[in-house]
């Protein structure tokens, strides 16, 4: 069992920064986050390797040079930072963990980035 924490999200104007987090509980091999905007469907964003056998990040390319994964392991925990947020990048944010038996997924926080 993977219990994820996520928070963060909020309202911003374009070209400013957000700092997403998710606190997990339990071992992970990948976390990261999808995001899902009214009438599209849920995108990958990014994600990140636990570091036990690849440490490695990879990015969907809508959002590579803007935002950057990163991971506190002391924390048991992952970090999305956000930068020059464009009003394409409002949505739904999930956080979600790989483990060798199923996907977790956190409760979700909205991203709003006005014009």
């Amino acid at each position: 069992q993977v219990q994820l924490v996520e928070s963060g999200g909020g309202l911003v104007q374009a070209g400013g920064s957000l700092r997403l987090s998710c606190a997990a509980s339990g071992s992970w091999n990948v976390m990261g986050w999808y995001r899902q905007a009214p009438g599209k469907q849920r995108e990958f964003v990014a994600g990140i390797d636990s570091g036990i056998s690849v440490d490695s990040t990879n990015y969907a390319d809508s959002v590579k040079g803007r935002f950057a994964i990163s991971r506190d392991n002391t924390k048991n925990t992952v970090y999305l930072q956000m930068n020059s947020l464009k009003p394409e990048d409002t949505a739904a944010y999930s956080c979600y963990a790989v483990t060798v038996n199923r996907v977790y997924w956190g409760q979700g926080t909205q991203v709003t980035v006005s014009s």
